[in-house]
């Protein structure tokens, strides 16, 4: 059986390019509760330094569709975004957030 990082790992991975989904749909679907989802940008810093470095951290966006992101990495952010088609409006959320959210079942 998979512990709860290798799930989040896992889901993560296997989001499609152009759509996101938030920490709170990867915590549920990985099997974590309410406040798992606080847990999932570590598990992914871990595994993203123990080697799996294609996880992609721009398709996971807070509950509300803002999207993270810091003025050292804004450039790059940016240009995954438009290279996927994910439009973000001019306060850094993702434009039309619930066409392309992922739900995990």
């Amino acid at each position: 059986m998979k512990t709860f990082s290798e799930r989040v790992v896992e889901l993560v991975l296997s989001i499609p390019k152009g759509r996101v989904t938030t920490y709170g749909r990867i915590a549920r679907a990985a099997g974590g509760g309410t406040m798992a989802s606080q847990s999932t940008t570590s598990i992914l810093g871990k595994a993203y330094d123990s080697g799996v470095t294609d996880i992609p951290f721009h398709r996971i966006v807070y509950a509300n569709g803002r999207i993270w992101i810091n003025e050292r990495r804004r450039k790059e952010r940016m240009q995954l975004y438009k290279k996927e088609g994910i439009a973000i409006d001019k306060n850094d959320r993702i434009q039309d957030f619930k066409k392309v959210v992922v739900e995990f079942s």
